[in-house]
Protein backbone atom coordinates (compact mmCIF):
# COMPACT_ATOMS: atom_id res chain seq x y z
CA UNK A 1 0.00 0.00 0.00
CA UNK A 2 2.73 2.32 1.03
CA UNK A 3 4.56 1.36 -2.41
CA UNK A 4 1.48 1.99 -4.16
CA UNK A 5 0.74 5.74 -2.28
CA UNK A 6 4.42 6.99 -3.37
CA UNK A 7 4.25 5.85 -6.86
CA UNK A 8 0.79 7.78 -7.29
CA UNK A 9 2.00 10.70 -5.64
CA UNK A 10 4.91 11.11 -7.96
CA UNK A 11 2.88 10.72 -11.01
CA UNK A 12 0.33 13.31 -9.94
CA UNK A 13 3.13 15.35 -8.90
CA UNK A 14 4.51 14.91 -12.35
CA UNK A 15 1.32 15.84 -13.84
CA UNK A 16 0.86 18.66 -12.28
CA UNK A 17 4.35 20.25 -13.09
CA UNK A 18 2.37 21.88 -16.43
CA UNK A 19 2.20 24.84 -14.09
CA UNK A 20 4.84 24.96 -11.38
CA UNK A 21 6.04 22.64 -8.34
CA UNK A 22 2.56 22.16 -6.21
CA UNK A 23 4.33 20.35 -3.49
CA UNK A 24 6.10 23.92 -2.56
CA UNK A 25 2.76 25.14 -1.91
CA UNK A 26 0.30 22.09 -0.94
CA UNK A 27 2.20 19.28 1.53
CA UNK A 28 2.42 17.30 4.65
CA UNK A 29 4.00 19.95 6.52
CA UNK A 30 1.96 22.76 5.31
CA UNK A 31 -1.41 20.88 5.75
CA UNK A 32 -0.34 19.88 9.00
CA UNK A 33 0.60 23.31 10.50
CA UNK A 34 -3.19 24.96 9.76
CA UNK A 35 -4.88 22.05 10.38
CA UNK A 36 -2.55 21.23 14.03
CA UNK A 37 -3.93 25.33 14.88
CA UNK A 38 -7.34 24.88 13.81
CA UNK A 39 -8.00 21.72 15.83
CA UNK A 40 -5.73 22.66 18.68
CA UNK A 41 -6.93 22.69 22.27
CA UNK A 42 -7.03 26.58 22.25
CA UNK A 43 -9.92 26.70 19.78
CA UNK A 44 -11.80 25.18 22.27
CA UNK A 45 -13.85 23.12 19.97
CA UNK A 46 -15.10 26.22 17.37
CA UNK A 47 -18.81 26.54 18.58
CA UNK A 48 -20.59 29.12 17.91
CA UNK A 49 -20.85 32.21 20.22
CA UNK A 50 -17.38 30.80 21.92
CA UNK A 51 -13.99 32.60 22.14
CA UNK A 52 -12.50 29.61 20.03
CA UNK A 53 -14.65 30.12 17.34
CA UNK A 54 -13.49 34.35 17.26
CA UNK A 55 -9.94 33.19 17.32
CA UNK A 56 -10.47 30.35 14.83
CA UNK A 57 -11.96 33.07 12.61
CA UNK A 58 -9.07 35.47 13.10
CA UNK A 59 -6.59 32.75 12.66
CA UNK A 60 -8.21 31.87 8.97
CA UNK A 61 -8.86 35.95 7.85
CA UNK A 62 -4.61 36.48 8.37
CA UNK A 63 -4.33 33.47 6.53
CA UNK A 64 -6.37 34.93 3.85
CA UNK A 65 -4.15 38.10 4.37
CA UNK A 66 -1.14 36.59 3.57
CA UNK A 67 -2.06 34.81 0.57
CA UNK A 68 -3.38 38.06 -0.83
CA UNK A 69 -6.90 37.31 -1.51
CA UNK A 70 -9.79 40.27 -1.60
CA UNK A 71 -12.42 40.34 0.55
CA UNK A 72 -16.02 40.29 -0.65
CA UNK A 73 -17.69 43.05 -2.28
CA UNK A 74 -14.66 45.24 -1.49
CA UNK A 75 -15.70 45.11 2.42
CA UNK A 76 -12.82 45.83 5.37
CA UNK A 77 -12.50 42.42 6.45
CA UNK A 78 -12.82 39.42 5.59
CA UNK A 79 -15.76 38.22 7.37
CA UNK A 80 -19.43 38.29 6.10
CA UNK A 81 -21.19 38.88 9.54
CA UNK A 82 -25.03 38.18 9.74
CA UNK A 83 -27.49 37.37 12.45
CA UNK A 84 -29.10 34.65 13.94
CA UNK A 85 -32.75 35.03 14.59
CA UNK A 86 -33.58 32.98 17.58
CA UNK A 87 -37.64 32.91 18.19
CA UNK A 88 -38.65 32.71 21.99
CA UNK A 89 -42.46 31.50 21.38
CA UNK A 90 -44.86 33.24 23.63
CA UNK A 91 -48.15 31.43 22.26
CA UNK A 92 -48.77 29.11 19.67
CA UNK A 93 -52.38 27.85 18.67
CA UNK A 94 -53.74 24.96 16.23
CA UNK A 95 -57.20 23.43 14.68
CA UNK A 96 -56.97 20.71 11.96
CA UNK A 97 -59.94 19.53 10.67
CA UNK A 98 -61.90 21.08 13.63
CA UNK A 99 -59.87 19.29 15.83
CA UNK A 100 -57.81 21.16 18.57
CA UNK A 101 -53.77 20.26 18.72
CA UNK A 102 -51.77 19.92 21.32
CA UNK A 103 -49.12 22.83 20.42
CA UNK A 104 -46.17 20.80 22.49
CA UNK A 105 -46.72 17.45 20.85
CA UNK A 106 -48.25 18.50 16.96
CA UNK A 107 -47.55 21.43 16.18
CA UNK A 108 -44.28 23.14 15.66
CA UNK A 109 -44.24 26.77 13.78
CA UNK A 110 -40.83 27.82 12.29
CA UNK A 111 -41.92 32.24 12.33
CA UNK A 112 -40.37 34.35 9.91
CA UNK A 113 -42.12 37.12 11.78
CA UNK A 114 -43.25 38.16 14.96
CA UNK A 115 -46.83 37.25 14.26
CA UNK A 116 -47.84 33.93 12.04
CA UNK A 117 -51.53 33.60 11.67
CA UNK A 118 -52.58 30.87 8.91
CA UNK A 119 -55.76 29.29 7.56
CA UNK A 120 -56.60 27.41 4.07
CA UNK A 121 -56.93 31.01 2.77
CA UNK A 122 -53.66 32.56 3.68
CA UNK A 123 -51.20 30.95 0.60
CA UNK A 124 -49.79 28.15 2.59
CA UNK A 125 -49.04 25.15 0.06
CA UNK A 126 -50.12 21.31 1.47
CA UNK A 127 -47.44 19.57 1.47
CA UNK A 128 -46.48 16.25 3.35
CA UNK A 129 -43.88 13.49 4.41
CA UNK A 130 -44.50 10.11 3.66
CA UNK A 131 -43.03 7.30 6.32
CA UNK A 132 -40.17 5.75 6.00
CA UNK A 133 -38.06 8.96 4.92
CA UNK A 134 -35.29 10.73 6.71
CA UNK A 135 -37.35 13.35 8.72
CA UNK A 136 -35.02 16.08 9.12
CA UNK A 137 -33.46 16.12 5.51
CA UNK A 138 -37.64 15.92 4.17
CA UNK A 139 -38.62 19.13 6.22
CA UNK A 140 -35.31 20.86 5.48
CA UNK A 141 -37.34 21.46 2.03
CA UNK A 142 -39.50 23.37 3.13
CA UNK A 143 -37.82 26.05 5.50
CA UNK A 144 -36.32 29.18 4.13
CA UNK A 145 -37.85 28.35 0.87
CA UNK A 146 -39.46 31.68 -0.17
CA UNK A 147 -42.72 30.23 0.14
CA UNK A 148 -44.86 29.19 3.03
CA UNK A 149 -45.75 25.75 3.58
CA UNK A 150 -48.24 23.62 5.69
CA UNK A 151 -46.19 20.25 6.52
CA UNK A 152 -48.30 17.61 7.31
CA UNK A 153 -45.57 15.23 9.01
CA UNK A 154 -46.79 11.50 9.16
CA UNK A 155 -47.96 10.22 12.78
CA UNK A 156 -44.55 7.17 12.44
CA UNK A 157 -42.36 10.52 13.04
CA UNK A 158 -44.42 10.74 16.29
CA UNK A 159 -40.99 10.33 18.58
CA UNK A 160 -38.63 12.30 16.24
CA UNK A 161 -41.46 15.51 15.64
CA UNK A 162 -40.05 17.48 18.36
CA UNK A 163 -37.11 17.66 16.89
CA UNK A 164 -38.44 19.94 13.80
CA UNK A 165 -37.79 22.86 16.18
CA UNK A 166 -34.48 22.99 15.50
CA UNK A 167 -35.55 25.08 12.43
CA UNK A 168 -36.88 27.70 14.88
CA UNK A 169 -33.44 29.80 14.18
CA UNK A 170 -33.14 31.34 11.12
CA UNK A 171 -30.61 33.45 9.70
CA UNK A 172 -33.14 36.15 8.15
CA UNK A 173 -36.37 37.74 8.39
CA UNK A 174 -39.27 36.92 5.94
CA UNK A 175 -42.61 37.01 5.11
CA UNK A 176 -42.88 33.54 5.31
CA UNK A 177 -43.15 30.88 7.48
CA UNK A 178 -43.37 26.93 7.49
CA UNK A 179 -46.10 25.10 9.85
CA UNK A 180 -45.17 21.43 11.03
CA UNK A 181 -48.49 19.58 11.58
CA UNK A 182 -48.27 16.04 13.11
CA UNK A 183 -51.10 14.10 10.94
CA UNK A 184 -52.42 11.05 9.67
CA UNK A 185 -53.80 13.08 6.47
CA UNK A 186 -53.44 16.45 4.61
CA UNK A 187 -56.35 18.31 6.09
CA UNK A 188 -59.02 20.35 4.37
CA UNK A 189 -59.27 23.11 7.11
CA UNK A 190 -56.48 24.16 9.44
CA UNK A 191 -56.16 27.43 11.30
CA UNK A 192 -52.89 28.59 13.26
CA UNK A 193 -52.29 31.35 15.76
CA UNK A 194 -48.50 31.78 16.70
CA UNK A 195 -46.42 34.70 18.17
CA UNK A 196 -42.84 34.99 18.84
CA UNK A 197 -39.92 37.23 20.55
CA UNK A 198 -37.16 37.72 18.34
CA UNK A 199 -33.53 37.75 19.66
CA UNK A 200 -30.45 38.55 17.26
CA UNK A 201 -27.03 36.89 17.52
CA UNK A 202 -23.99 37.52 15.77
CA UNK A 203 -21.99 35.03 13.86
CA UNK A 204 -19.73 35.40 10.49
CA UNK A 205 -18.21 33.38 8.03
CA UNK A 206 -14.63 33.89 6.27
CA UNK A 207 -14.76 34.64 2.79
CA UNK A 208 -12.73 35.48 0.11
CA UNK A 209 -11.79 35.74 -3.46
CA UNK A 210 -9.59 36.04 -6.23
CA UNK A 211 -11.07 37.96 -9.75
CA UNK A 212 -11.59 36.58 -12.50
CA UNK A 213 -9.78 37.82 -16.00
CA UNK A 214 -12.24 37.52 -18.18
CA UNK A 215 -15.23 35.77 -17.05
CA UNK A 216 -15.67 37.96 -13.25
CA UNK A 217 -19.37 37.22 -13.01
CA UNK A 218 -19.04 33.67 -13.39
CA UNK A 219 -18.01 32.11 -9.47
CA UNK A 220 -16.10 29.03 -8.44
CA UNK A 221 -16.41 28.33 -4.87
CA UNK A 222 -14.62 26.19 -2.48
CA UNK A 223 -15.94 25.78 0.70
CA UNK A 224 -15.87 24.12 4.43
CA UNK A 225 -17.06 24.88 7.46
CA UNK A 226 -15.02 26.09 10.39
CA UNK A 227 -17.35 25.56 13.18
CA UNK A 228 -17.80 22.38 15.66
CA UNK A 229 -18.98 21.23 18.85
CA UNK A 230 -17.11 23.19 21.63
CA UNK A 231 -16.73 22.23 24.65
CA UNK A 232 -19.03 19.32 26.69
CA UNK A 233 -18.36 17.69 30.10
CA UNK A 234 -18.47 14.27 29.46
CA UNK A 235 -18.61 10.79 30.98
CA UNK A 236 -17.87 6.95 30.92
CA UNK A 237 -20.47 4.30 31.45
CA UNK A 238 -19.93 4.31 34.98
CA UNK A 239 -20.50 7.84 34.82
CA UNK A 240 -16.90 8.97 35.74
CA UNK A 241 -16.09 12.36 34.23
CA UNK A 242 -13.40 12.14 31.44
CA UNK A 243 -10.64 14.36 31.39
CA UNK A 244 -11.52 15.32 27.61
CA UNK A 245 -14.03 17.35 27.29
CA UNK A 246 -13.43 19.36 23.89
CA UNK A 247 -14.58 18.55 21.05
CA UNK A 248 -11.72 19.69 18.30
CA UNK A 249 -13.36 18.89 15.44
CA UNK A 250 -9.67 17.72 13.39
CA UNK A 251 -11.39 15.90 10.59
CA UNK A 252 -14.88 17.96 10.95
CA UNK A 253 -14.18 20.39 9.82
CA UNK A 254 -11.20 21.99 10.51
CA UNK A 255 -9.46 19.57 7.74
CA UNK A 256 -11.98 20.71 4.98
CA UNK A 257 -11.02 24.51 6.05
CA UNK A 258 -7.53 23.57 6.18
CA UNK A 259 -8.07 22.57 2.20
CA UNK A 260 -9.99 25.54 1.47
CA UNK A 261 -6.91 28.04 2.51
CA UNK A 262 -4.50 25.18 0.86
CA UNK A 263 -6.62 25.99 -2.44
CA UNK A 264 -6.35 29.63 -2.21
CA UNK A 265 -3.07 29.89 -1.33
CA UNK A 266 -2.79 27.13 -4.81
CA UNK A 267 -4.77 28.95 -7.22
CA UNK A 268 -3.67 32.91 -5.89
CA UNK A 269 0.16 31.81 -6.85
CA UNK A 270 -1.08 29.90 -10.53
CA UNK A 271 -2.72 33.59 -11.79
CA UNK A 272 -4.78 31.80 -14.47
CA UNK A 273 -8.56 31.36 -12.96
CA UNK A 274 -11.14 33.24 -15.85
CA UNK A 275 -13.77 32.92 -13.69
CA UNK A 276 -13.88 34.66 -9.98
CA UNK A 277 -13.00 31.90 -7.52
CA UNK A 278 -14.68 32.42 -3.87
CA UNK A 279 -12.93 30.57 -0.79
CA UNK A 280 -15.57 30.33 1.94
CA UNK A 281 -15.25 29.17 5.53
CA UNK A 282 -18.63 28.86 7.29
CA UNK A 283 -20.30 29.06 10.25
CA UNK A 284 -22.97 27.30 12.07
CA UNK A 285 -23.03 24.35 10.38
CA UNK A 286 -23.31 21.84 13.14
CA UNK A 287 -26.50 24.16 14.21
CA UNK A 288 -28.28 23.66 10.99
CA UNK A 289 -25.85 25.15 7.90
CA UNK A 290 -26.30 28.71 9.17
CA UNK A 291 -23.60 29.88 7.44
CA UNK A 292 -23.91 28.78 4.08
CA UNK A 293 -27.50 29.33 3.78
CA UNK A 294 -26.76 32.89 4.50
CA UNK A 295 -23.78 32.74 2.17
CA UNK A 296 -25.39 31.02 -0.69
CA UNK A 297 -28.41 33.52 -0.78
CA UNK A 298 -25.57 36.39 -1.82
CA UNK A 299 -25.67 35.04 -4.86
CA UNK A 300 -27.09 34.90 -8.00
CA UNK A 301 -27.13 31.16 -8.43
CA UNK A 302 -27.22 31.40 -12.20
CA UNK A 303 -23.67 33.05 -12.03
CA UNK A 304 -22.31 30.34 -9.72
CA UNK A 305 -21.08 27.60 -12.21
CA UNK A 306 -19.83 25.24 -9.38
CA UNK A 307 -19.46 24.39 -6.13
CA UNK A 308 -16.35 22.15 -4.40
CA UNK A 309 -17.74 22.07 -0.55
CA UNK A 310 -14.87 19.95 1.16
CA UNK A 311 -15.48 18.31 4.34
CA UNK A 312 -13.83 15.50 6.32
CA UNK A 313 -11.12 14.53 4.35
CA UNK A 314 -8.44 13.90 6.80
CA UNK A 315 -8.78 9.72 7.08
CA UNK A 316 -8.25 7.38 4.19
CA UNK A 317 -11.64 6.57 2.44
CA UNK A 318 -13.59 2.88 2.13
CA UNK A 319 -10.89 2.23 -0.89
CA UNK A 320 -7.53 3.64 0.92
CA UNK A 321 -5.34 6.29 -0.04
CA UNK A 322 -5.37 8.77 -2.99
CA UNK A 323 -8.79 8.41 -3.41
CA UNK A 324 -12.13 10.35 -2.06
CA UNK A 325 -16.15 10.17 -3.13
CA UNK A 326 -18.31 13.06 -4.28
CA UNK A 327 -21.87 13.36 -3.16
CA UNK A 328 -24.41 13.78 -5.88
CA UNK A 329 -22.19 12.40 -8.23
CA UNK A 330 -24.72 11.28 -10.71
CA UNK A 331 -26.85 14.53 -10.03
CA UNK A 332 -24.25 16.82 -12.91
CA UNK A 333 -21.16 15.68 -14.86
CA UNK A 334 -18.95 17.06 -12.61
CA UNK A 335 -17.69 14.04 -11.35
CA UNK A 336 -16.56 12.83 -14.52
CA UNK A 337 -15.03 16.23 -15.39
CA UNK A 338 -12.66 16.09 -12.49
CA UNK A 339 -11.73 12.47 -12.61
CA UNK A 340 -11.19 12.76 -16.42
CA UNK A 341 -8.55 15.89 -15.18
CA UNK A 342 -6.91 13.12 -13.37
CA UNK A 343 -6.60 10.47 -15.68
CA UNK A 344 -2.69 8.78 -15.24
CA UNK A 345 -2.57 10.35 -11.88
CA UNK A 346 -3.63 7.71 -9.79
CA UNK A 347 -6.16 9.48 -7.33
CA UNK A 348 -9.82 8.37 -7.90
CA UNK A 349 -12.81 10.36 -7.24
CA UNK A 350 -15.83 7.89 -6.76
CA UNK A 351 -19.92 8.07 -6.59
CA UNK A 352 -21.03 8.52 -2.79
CA UNK A 353 -21.02 5.14 -1.50
CA UNK A 354 -23.26 5.96 1.53
CA UNK A 355 -26.88 7.21 -0.56
CA UNK A 356 -29.20 6.18 1.69
CA UNK A 357 -27.86 9.02 3.86
CA UNK A 358 -28.71 11.26 1.66
CA UNK A 359 -25.51 13.26 2.16
CA UNK A 360 -25.73 15.94 -1.04
CA UNK A 361 -28.53 17.78 0.65
CA UNK A 362 -26.84 17.17 4.89
CA UNK A 363 -23.91 19.71 4.12
CA UNK A 364 -22.88 23.30 3.46
CA UNK A 365 -23.51 22.85 -0.64
CA UNK A 366 -27.05 21.89 0.00
CA UNK A 367 -28.61 25.56 -0.51
CA UNK A 368 -27.13 26.03 -3.78
CA UNK A 369 -27.49 22.38 -5.00
CA UNK A 370 -31.56 23.01 -4.57
CA UNK A 371 -31.12 26.03 -6.65
CA UNK A 372 -29.51 24.54 -9.52
CA UNK A 373 -25.93 24.65 -9.02
CA UNK A 374 -23.24 21.70 -9.49
CA UNK A 375 -22.66 22.13 -5.62
CA UNK A 376 -21.33 18.64 -4.51
CA UNK A 377 -19.21 17.56 -1.39
CA UNK A 378 -16.35 16.28 -1.79
CA UNK A 379 -15.03 13.40 1.22
CA UNK A 380 -13.40 10.59 2.67
CA UNK A 381 -15.18 9.83 5.52
CA UNK A 382 -16.97 6.45 6.03
CA UNK A 383 -20.03 7.66 7.19
CA UNK A 384 -20.88 4.03 8.26
CA UNK A 385 -18.10 3.58 10.38
CA UNK A 386 -16.09 6.47 11.09
CA UNK A 387 -14.93 5.74 15.05
CA UNK A 388 -13.71 9.65 15.50
CA UNK A 389 -17.07 11.68 13.98
CA UNK A 390 -18.34 13.82 16.75
CA UNK A 391 -16.60 12.47 19.27
CA UNK A 392 -13.74 14.37 21.66
CA UNK A 393 -11.19 11.82 19.90
CA UNK A 394 -11.85 13.71 16.83
CA UNK A 395 -8.18 15.21 17.53
CA UNK A 396 -5.01 15.33 14.89
CA UNK A 397 -3.39 12.58 15.37
CA UNK A 398 -6.24 10.48 13.53
CA UNK A 399 -5.95 12.00 10.49
CA UNK A 400 -3.21 11.06 7.35
CA UNK A 401 -1.72 14.29 6.85
CA UNK A 402 0.25 13.17 3.32
CA UNK A 403 -3.19 11.38 2.44
CA UNK A 404 -5.15 14.89 3.29
CA UNK A 405 -2.34 16.94 1.04
CA UNK A 406 -2.61 14.16 -1.88
CA UNK A 407 -6.57 15.25 -2.06
CA UNK A 408 -6.48 18.75 -1.75
CA UNK A 409 -3.73 18.61 -4.66
CA UNK A 410 -6.12 16.61 -6.48
CA UNK A 411 -8.85 18.82 -6.11
CA UNK A 412 -6.53 21.75 -7.24
CA UNK A 413 -5.26 19.62 -10.57
CA UNK A 414 -9.15 18.02 -11.06
CA UNK A 415 -10.69 21.77 -10.78
CA UNK A 416 -8.44 23.57 -13.31
CA UNK A 417 -10.74 23.30 -16.57
CA UNK A 418 -13.42 24.74 -14.42
CA UNK A 419 -11.49 27.40 -13.38
CA UNK A 420 -9.64 28.77 -15.75
CA UNK A 421 -13.47 28.62 -18.21
CA UNK A 422 -12.79 25.86 -20.18
CA UNK A 423 -15.22 23.45 -18.49
CA UNK A 424 -18.72 23.92 -17.07
CA UNK A 425 -20.25 21.53 -15.43
CA UNK A 426 -23.58 20.38 -16.45
CA UNK A 427 -26.51 21.55 -13.82
CA UNK A 428 -28.60 19.94 -11.12
CA UNK A 429 -32.35 18.86 -12.38
CA UNK A 430 -34.48 20.73 -9.50
CA UNK A 431 -37.89 19.34 -11.06
CA UNK A 432 -37.74 16.20 -8.67
CA UNK A 433 -36.80 18.46 -4.99
CA UNK A 434 -40.72 18.56 -4.24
Amino acid sequence: MKKTFLFSAAVLLSAIGFAQNIDKIINAKEVERIEQTLSSDEMQGRRIFTPGIEKAAAFISEEFKKIGLQTLNNTSTYLQPFSLIRPKQISCTGVVDGITLNPAKELIVVPGKETVSADEKSGYEKVSIAPGLNLITEARKYVNQGKSYLVVVDTSYTKLFAGLARFKNQVYRSEFSTIFVLSAKIPGTFSVEAKHEFAEQKLANVVGIIPGKSRKNEYVIFSGHYDHLGIRQMKDSSGKILPDSIFNGANDDAAGTTAVIMLAKYFKELKNNERTLVFAAFTGEEAGALGSTYFSRQFNPAEVVAMFNIEMIGTESKWGTNSAYITGYEKTDMGKILQANLTGTGFTFYPDPYTAQNLFYRSDNATLARQGVPAHTISTSKMDSEPNYHKVSDEIGTLNMANMAMIIKAIALSSRGIVSGKETPSRVDTSSLR
